[in-house]
């Protein structure tokens, strides 16, 4: 027996008219985010993994590893 309708005794998905502006937009909002919720994660994996490389590399310990340092005459000195 499938279930054609919720608590309230209307059809699954039918927005009722007397919902405020308000509702139906957090409603609307809550139901993209349902559906984009995989896409969403993975922009915001990489948009994370960006930020903490950009950081790493910004430093100048890790700029120097690269650098050859006038003092020395090897290229790679570590």
């Amino acid at each position: 027996m499938a279930r054609s309708s919720s608590r309230q005794g209307r059809p699954i998905g039918a927005r009722r008219r007397d919902e405020s502006m308000l509702t139906r937009m957090v409603n609307s909002v809550f139901s993209f985010l349902k559906y984009a919720e995989f896409e969403i994660l993975f922009v915001l994996f990489f948009v994370v993994a960006f930020v903490v490389f950009k950081d790493l590399t910004s430093r100048p310990e890790y700029n120097q590893i690269l650098v050859k340092k006038p003092d020395s005459g090897d290229w790679w000195p570590y």
